[in-house]
């Protein structure tokens, strides 16, 4: 049975600007990575534990994109923070509040168009 969530698996076009948005903008960290054969990256959550996500680079994007998935979702905090660091980077974003359940959700693309949400608790403020 399924327990929860263990990574996602992105195809970077370019190295730097890929880790640049999830390591500097989004705050995740660069950690060990087992010799697979090809070059890449695993980026685990400041706080430790298991790798979220899996980048590598070394092959050409294929010419249909892969999958079927439409966004990776990751629980977030400080959201003032978060929110000043994507106004300071031009990188754009979408913004709302939930209805009903409030939840704070910012929608972004990542370098390779990878759609990506940031949700934070309703609690916080702006």
């Amino acid at each position: 049975m399924i327990h929860g969530m263990n990574h996602f698996t992105i195809t970077a076009e370019d190295r730097d600007k890929t880790l640049g948005f999830y390591c500097g903008l989004l705050g995740l960290k660069e950690g060990a990575r087992p010799d697979l054969g090809f070059p890449g990256a695993w980026l685990y959550p400041p706080g430790g534990g298991a790798a979220v996500l899996h980048i590598y680079w070394d092959r050409p994007m294929p010419a249909q994109r892969t999958g079927v998935i439409d966004h990776m979702a990751f629980t977030s905090s400080d959201l003032k923070a978060v929110k000043a660091r994507f106004d300071e980077s031009g990188l754009k974003y979408d913004l709302r509040q939930q209805a009903g359940a409030g939840t704070w959700q910012l929608f972004t693309f990542d370098p390779n168009g990878a759609k990506v949400e940031l949700d934070f608790d309703p609690s916080e403020t702006l």
